[in-house]
């Protein structure tokens, strides 16, 4: 693997957040995914034994967390430090949000039970250990989205503002603004703008 990376003196860490090639059991991001784990249990505790006590554990887990914006635990995260969460938006239980990139999810988004939003990709060519190396992609949740149970975004997604994804859906492409779409893989069902003109 140290041929792999000859020439490049950056940690794997910093190729991680380059989204470049990198290997995820590095010394560095393992306490940080400790770190993470950790905090995620004592939120999810403290949000059963003491309810005041939880925000401020679930702020210093997240990068960024709007005002009003709330979590229902439990949350599963690889650093959560790459997560920002916009004002007034509802996440449901159980969300798995693998930030090896940043995840952004804007304001006044509602995020039904079960949903992953997975950042992390691997090489499909043929490479020594490929089993060990990862790349990332960011995901972005513009403002006012809803994302139904069980939804799946994929690397490098943006899902436009004001869009539903149906439940069980998986998005494998850009969402644009404005929009219903359902599926595996989701596929844009019809502009929001047609439904309000039904009203």
């Amino acid at each position: 693997m140290s041929e792999y990376f000859a020439g490049d003196p950056r940690t794997n860490r910093e190729r991680m957040l380059a989204g470049d090639l990198y290997i995820a059991d590095g010394p560095e991001n393992e306490a940080l995914a400790q770190r993470a784990v950790q905090l995620a249990d004592a939120y999810h505790r403290a949000a059963i034994a003491d309810p005041a006590a939880a925000r401020p554990l679930l702020e210093k887990l997240l990068g960024g967390l709007g005002e009003e914006a709330f979590v229902k635990p439990p949350l599963f995260v690889d650093y959560g430090e790459n997560i920002t969460i916009g004002a007034r938006t509802f996440v449901n239980y159980n969300l798995t949000a693998l930030d090896v990139a940043a995840i952004t999810i804007g304001a006044d988004c509602q995020i039904g039970p079960n949903v992953q939003l997975l950042t992390p990709t691997h090489p499909l060519a043929p490479q020594p250990r490929r089993d060990k190396l990862e790349a990332a992609s960011p995901i972005v949740i513009e403002d006012n989205v809803w994302l139904g149970g069980g939804v799946i975004v994929c690397p490098g997604m943006t899902i436009g503002k004001d869009s539903v994804v149906g439940a069980g859906s998986v998005v494998t492409r850009d969402i644009p603004a404005g929009v219903v779409a359902v599926g595996n893989p989701a596929r844009v069902l019809r502009s929001i703008a047609d439904d309000e003109a039904q009203v």
